[in-house]
């Protein structure tokens, strides 16, 4: 008990000297870095640590490398490491981690962090990675509620928003300004174009004119992509924060993803906004928006839009078999097609998942049931 005690004092003082010296007060975020993976090195990754260190936060490596003021969570290579990492999360031994890849389940999707070369101004991307909904336009509803939370962990109290004038734009736009109107807080931009409107233009990407970028993911992932390394020719992501923490209904799990052509700068960057999440506690903001999202009506517009969209022999509803472990990944699926094929393999009496991992979209099943959940998705044409 003395010993227990002993520790708390000193952790006091360590705190309030930390904070005397950085002037930042409190806890300090302890966030996970894996290491290995990246197209330039573990070292390239241990000096983002080192960078983020410098701004008072606990870092936590995963990998071989060490060095003056880290953490170093020793493993052999990147499997490890991500099976380290997810255990630290799970223990809460650390508040949030960043990585290369993760597989998100369907419903989460990251919100990236960017900054525009036009004006220098920060913009997030919703989406990046990941697959907030099978159905795009849904999708991008969604998106635009989990950029809203991120935007306002990070100190934007009515972050503006823009819709990137991709398919399903016009639509996004009527079920967002029926939300507005139903009550939920929404401040929509306006395109620096002369016709003006909340659907954005290639102009405003690189102005950032919205503080918040609505597209579907796979659009965001080239946008940050291009947006973080224009300077260099594509192969080292220099600017911005990388493609962001998995947001969802329900999802507290803090989880930020970089790319491995991520340079050190959005490494650091990453961990800093990761840092930025903890400290503004963004699991609570999010369960708020959920909340002022549905007494708006959020349910319902999906519910009709969905209705709407769908051919009357998709109406008849198929009942999930009981739930497995699923272990096992099915990749090749195009991820419009993903909750149908989830649903043939129902009807065959096999336990299904539908997810999103490091390289698309995937179908979850239990070791036991992978060769005939092959047999049949390849039976009704899903895959080869």
């Amino acid at each position: 008990m003395a010993d227990k005690i002993e520790k708390i004092i000193a952790d006091t003082f360590l705190q309030m000297a930390e904070g005397l010296e950085t002037g930042s007060f409190g806890k300090k975020p302890r966030i996970a870095l894996t290491g290995m993976g990246s197209e330039h090195g573990e070292e390239n990754a241990m000096e983002a640590a080192k960078m983020a260190a410098k701004d008072g936060i606990d870092v936590y490596y995963i990998g071989t490398l060490e060095a003056d003021g880290i953490t170093t969570v020793k493993v052999a290579d990147d499997e490890e490491g991500h099976k380290k990492m997810e255990e630290m999360l799970a223990s809460h031994e650390v508040d949030g981690a960043v990585t290369m890849h993760f597989p998100f389940p369907i419903g989460v999707s990251t919100v990236g962090r960017v900054v525009t070369p036009a004006k220098g101004r920060e913009m997030f991307i919703a989406n990046t990675t990941g697959t907030s909904s099978s159905d795009r336009i849904e999708g991008m509803i969604k998106n635009t509620i989990y950029g809203i939370i991120a935007a306002k962990a990070c100190g934007k109290e009515h972050p503006t928003v823009g819709i990137l004038n991709v398919d399903g734009a016009r639509q996004t736009e009527i079920a967002l300004k029926e939300l507005e109107k139903n009550g939920y807080d929404i401040t929509f931009a306006e395109s620096a174009r002369a016709d003006g409107g909340c659907v954005m233009r290639g102009n405003d990407v690189l102005q950032g004119t919205p503080d918040i970028m609505v597209c579907d993911s796979l659009t965001g992932n080239i946008m940050v992509k291009m947006l973080s390394s224009y300077t260099t020719g594509g192969s080292f992501e220099a600017s911005g924060y990388g493609y962001g923490p998995g947001v969802g209904e329900g999802y507290e799990q803090l989880v930020m993803i970089v790319s491995r052509a991520s340079g050190a700068p959005v490494i650091a960057g990453a961990i800093r906004y990761a840092a930025e999440l903890v400290k503004s506690k963004v699991f609570e903001i999010a369960k708020k928006e959920f909340v002022a999202a549905d007494k708006a009506g959020l349910k319902d517009i999906l519910a009709a839009r969905k209705q709407m969209s769908k051919p009357a022999s998709e109406a008849i509803e198929v009942k999930a078999p009981p739930k497995e472990i699923v272990t096992s990944q099915i990749a090749g699926i195009e991820v419009m097609d993903l909750e149908d094929a989830v649903k043939v393999l129902w009807k065959q009496n096999i336990y299904a998942e539908s997810g999103m991992g490091c390289t698309g979209p995937i179908i979850r099943v239990s070791d036991a049931n992978l060769a005939k959940a092959e047999e049949e998705l390849k039976k009704a044409g899903y895959i080869n």
